[in-house]
């Protein structure tokens, strides 16, 4: 009796953190909507002052396309992390206009991608600890046997591709 109640306590401790691994998900979801939202608005007020940057308009676009269109959360995180350096080459460009610098619409645009990068950057974080927890129940023992009987499965963490910030940064005095 005392094994049977322990499988059932197991069985739906299993069955919350799949839950919350889903729920952390949709966090994400969202994030990632509204960045793909703003993102046209973006690319068009920027068209508007920089009509030669067009490859870079173009990045931009397509990677939003390959973030809208991607399905599982593996994609999303690729595609977020080329639609990250699109966007940081677009307002790269931008240092270059003064006057698109100095538009209201522009600067509210970025300002609301600011908070949406943040947003999103909870949202992983949250995801990843969920990540953790359910992965941990899952991968550990005793609770392995009860997570293979009923198909239970790891989760894969929300990360990036992009290792250029694990590089050692060049200091120079000069």
């Amino acid at each position: 009796m005392v094994l049977f109640t322990w499988a059932i306590s197991l069985y739906n401790r299993l069955v919350a953190n799949r839950n919350r691994v889903k729920e952390s998900w949709s966090g994400i979801d969202v994030s990632l909507k509204k960045r793909y939202d703003l993102v046209p608005n973006l690319v068009e007020t920027v068209k508007g002052y920089a009509r030669h940057e067009q490859d870079t308009l173009a990045k931009v676009t397509s990677y939003r396309t390959a973030s809208v269109n991607a399905t599982t959360p593996e994609q999303k995180a690729e595609a977020a992390t080329g639609l990250t350096r699109a966007l940081g080459s677009l307002f790269a460009v931008a240092e270059n206009y003064p006057d698109l610098k100095a538009n209201s619409t522009f600067l509210q645009l970025q300002t609301e991608l600011a908070n949406i990068e943040n947003s999103l950057e909870s949202a992983r974080r949250y995801y990843n600890g969920t990540v953790r927890e359910n992965n941990n129940l899952v991968e550990s023992f005793p609770s392995n046997v009860i997570a293979g009987m009923f198909g239970f499965k790891t989760s894969p963490f929300f990360e990036t591709e992009d290792n250029t910030h694990r590089e050692t940064p060049k200091v120079t005095f000069s």
